[in-house]
């Protein structure tokens, strides 16, 4: 009669939390998703039938799933973490991210890393086009005109840290969504802090002290080089200060910022 007992107390334990979690429906629904990829994968390739092919299927054992290359930091550009959620969990906005960090420092993984997020966009970077196919996407719970928490920059670290070692991301690959898409985004804002980052690894940084500028320096070109689309040129100034220059929002490029581009262009 005890066991009975302990068991019925189990399954309204369990009813009572799926009743209160408001994202239940949509933690099903990603399940659903996952094993309809997991199905497909586990589905043999095609034999190709043709007379230069055999029909007998042969399987490689040298694969592995495929690891992301940059993570893309972004402010959701909204109030509050259960808005962000919200956003991300109705099927009509076809936007997400693979992890979401709210102001207290809470850290919210929405999507395996391994899965292509939709956050970057229409963006570019180098020769990238489709940075969401090679790319973790971070959010940060920031209006976009405020300053982000300590425990917000302490739980980035922490996911930082691990994707790093996870994917061996190198430290130039972790840039914003200004950085891929100038045009159109200038997240994360001008108070985030870059130089943080770069001081434990997480994309790079400069020092001008003793740098001296080439003859016929071609300040536009070095930015190509770092991997800014250049063809809207103000754009890209303008997006290189917001990450590089934050307190010089003018997309001009002065003799400072020459130097400071020059000595980028040489870690890229």
């Amino acid at each position: 009669m005890a066991y009975k007992k302990i068991i019925i107390v189990l399954l309204i334990s369990i009813v009572c939390n799926s009743c209160s979690n408001k994202y239940a429906a949509t933690n099903r629904s990603y399940k659903k998703q996952a094993k309809t990829y997991a199905k497909e994968l586990r589905k043999q390739p095609k034999a190709v039938d043709s007379a230069m092919m055999g029909t007998q299927w042969v399987g490689t054992t040298n694969f592995g799933m495929r690891k992301p290359n940059f993570v893309i930091i972004h402010h959701t550009a909204q109030n509050g973490c259960d808005t962000t959620l919200r956003t991300f969990t109705l099927p009509r906005t076809q936007v997400s991210a693979h992890y979401v960090i709210c102001k207290d420092g809470t850290i919210q993984h929405m999507l395996n890393d391994y899965l292509r997020a939709w956050h970057a966009g229409n963006s570019k970077w180098g020769n990238v086009t489709d940075v969401n196919s090679v790319s973790i996407g971070i959010e940060l719970d920031n209006n976009g005109y405020e300053p982000f928490t300590e425990p917000q920059m302490n739980s980035l670290l922490q996911v930082l840290k691990k994707l790093k070692k996870d994917n061996n991301i190198p430290a130039a690959n972790f840039i914003g969504h200004s950085d891929i898409a100038p045009k159109r985004k200038v997240d994360p804002n001008k108070y985030f802090n870059w130089p943080l980052l770069a001081q434990n690894g997480f994309g790079n940084w400069y020092d001008t002290a003793n740098v001296k500028l080439p003859d016929n320096f071609n300040a536009l070109q070095s930015l190509r080089i770092i991997g800014y689309d250049t063809r809207d040129s103000v754009a890209a100034i303008r997006a290189f200060k917001l990450h590089f220059v934050q307190q010089d929002s003018i997309p001009k490029i002065t003799e400072e910022d020459k130097k400071i581009i020059y000595e980028l262009s040489k870690k890229y």
